[in-house]
């Protein structure tokens, strides 16, 4: 009976664990454009608390403008590829004569 109940209860966490639905949503699709901004956003973020961070006298000098200067030109890349991808025109399928 104690072998029975060891049984029926692994095969339920199993399949608890493992069962996959028919439908799961799995968010929107995210794009390359999109990904760029969330980097871009997460850069500027870590500019805002470098300078919060210098300001109030955490980082030296030296760190302070190695760092910022590294992340001003990974800002501007990313506003280059953003600029670059937006820039090209949208795919659009050629119609074909038939």
């Amino acid at each position: 009976m104690i072998v029975l109940f060891y049984v029926v209860a692994t095969v339920s966490a199993l399949v608890y664990v493992f069962y996959l639905p028919e439908k799961i949503f799995l968010g929107q699709e995210k794009t390359r454009a999109s990904f760029l901004r969330e980097r871009k956003d997460a850069v500027y973020e870590n500019l805002r608390d470098l300078n919060f961070e210098y300001k109030a006298g955490k980082v030296p000098d030296a760190d302070y403008y190695s760092l910022k200067s590294s992340l001003q030109d990974e800002a501007a890349a990313l506003l280059a590829e953003i600029a670059r991808l937006e820039s090209k025109p949208a795919y659009a399928p050629r119609r074909t004569k038939g």
